[in-house]
């Protein structure tokens, strides 16, 4: 998990993308992700940026659930870059 920022009770990460058509794709990733570990973060784009929070609604702070989430996300972009 490189680069995301520890704000309790959240964490956060800002991506940059080439355009909007990229930020628009890594987002549709992220939420079948979310879907998959029924864990949902905040997401909001910025035409070519794109910042994800997340963090456990229930407890109001960050747990594994966050830490896993925030690690398949990064999983993602990995994995776009090497396309």
């Amino acid at each position: 998990m490189s680069n995301w920022k520890l704000e309790p009770p959240k964490l956060k990460k800002e991506y940059k993308f080439k355009n909007f058509l990229s930020a628009i794709s890594f987002v549709n990733e992220v939420a079948k992700i979310s879907e998959e570990l029924n864990h949902h973060p905040n997401i909001y784009i910025y035409y070519n940026v794109v910042i994800i929070e997340t963090w456990t609604h229930s407890e109001n702070n960050i747990t594994e659930k966050d830490y896993e989430l925030a690690k398949k996300i990064d999983e993602v972009l990995e994995q776009s870059n090497q396309e």
